[in-house]
């Protein structure tokens, strides 16, 4: 497939280019009320062109290979009216090339496993659920996801990536007359189809929470200490701080520009913030974005300070930072924008029973 693109963009005249081809397979089945909503496989594939032209960058997606020659003569096109409106980055950071083959890191291949298999399993979590007193209804699903991606770029970059995902997920209600409360459920990683078994105790975990939350104390309106459990700091740092660093966000506002400097105090002494996709059983993993740049474990926020943020080559360069490698396209269809990986709180050395001790009053979020 390399090969085909290079003759692809065989005397494409750009100041850069690179092409992304993608294969994205899916399979999933979906369980409401223990009855079978949905299941099957899906399957896509297709190219994306980004080229860059007096300064300026365009990208076009098309699926068929006899389109490439339409698609480059659109993608100069485009970028040659963006450039005559001014409509330029600040360059590109100068990355190596690459020229790696990343096979997905499976101890058990999610695509080994029938699809039979696949819906016995989600009917188990789900028949498991509704044995717990008080559960009204559960909506869970099982989802694999197979993309096989390849990339070429006119500095010398050839990768080809496997990345594999498997993940079950869904909700747990219980009811008590009027009342009811929902509580989310979900596992899952990038190492294989193993991720989603032998999972029981958390799941009954959760339908417990929800149980109990029917007769829980309403929390009065007020300013309270807070605890977060691990899933829930995560969610947190993610939503309030995470997006914030993503640096196509902060470049296109200046009032946050402002806020987020590198070297801004932000937060307490004992807080330290890490973004890294690198990490092989999480569903953010991956090797190479899809600039074709090495991710690496890039320390956000160090000690309360904030020490770095994440790139694609083009904010990197704005901003005169180095690349990290987050530039990531949802599939195909798209060109790729700055996004996360796995983003997580580092561990202090306190145990949840020490910080309960030490809070006094407050609430415990999990």
């Amino acid at each position: 497939m390399i090969e085909q693109l290079k003759k692809m963009t065989a005397g494409l005249d750009a100041d850069y280019f690179d092409i992304r081809y993608e294969t994205k397979q899916v399979e999933q089945v979906s369980l409401n009320k223990k009855e079978i909503r949905s299941c099957g496989s899906n399957m896509g594939d297709g190219y994306v062109l980004r080229v860059m032209k007096k300064g300026a960058v365009a990208s076009v997606s098309f699926t068929k290979p006899d389109q490439a020659e339409t698609a480059i003569r659109k993608a100069l096109e485009n970028a040659e009216v963006l450039a005559a409106n001014g409509n330029t980055p600040k360059g590109i950071a100068p990355v190596p090339p690459v020229i790696a083959s990343v096979k997905a890191p499976l101890k058990e291949d999610p695509r080994s496993v029938p699809l039979v298999d696949k819906i016995a399993i989600t009917r188990h979590y789900s028949d498991l659920l509704f044995t717990q007193p008080k559960v009204a209804n559960v909506e869970i699903g099982y989802t694999d996801v197979f993309r096989n991606k390849f990339f070429y770029n006119s500095e010398g970059s050839e990768i080809n990536e496997e990345l594999v995902t498997t993940r079950l997920a869904g909700s747990v209600i219980t009811q008590e007359g009027a009342m009811t409360q929902t509580v989310r459920v979900a596992f899952g990683g990038s190492d294989g189809f193993q991720r989603v078994r032998n999972r029981e105790a958390e799941a009954i975990e959760k339908a417990k929470i929800a149980c109990d939350l029917l007769s829980a104390e309403p929390v009065k309106a007020g300013t309270y200490r807070m605890i977060l459990n691990p899933g829930m700091a995560g969610v947190f740092t993610h939503e309030a701080f995470g997006h914030f660093s993503e640096a196509d966000i902060v470049r296109d506002l200046p009032a946050l520009k402002e806020k987020m400097r590198i070297g801004a105090k932000l937060g307490a002494d004992i807080l330290t913030i890490i973004d890294d996709a690198t990490m092989p059983d999480q569903l953010g993993f991956y090797r190479y974005d899809d600039e074709g740049v090495e991710v690496r474990r890039v320390n956000l926020m160090t000690n309360g300070v904030l020490t770095a943020r994440l790139h694609d080559r083009f904010t990197a360069a704005e901003m005169n930072e180095p690349a990290s490698g987050h530039a990531i396209a949802e599939d195909f269809r798209f060109a790729p924008i700055v996004r996360m990986g796995n983003i997580w709180i580092q561990p202090d050395k306190y145990s949840l029973e020490e910080l309960l001790a030490a809070m006094d009053e407050g609430l415990y979020i999990g």
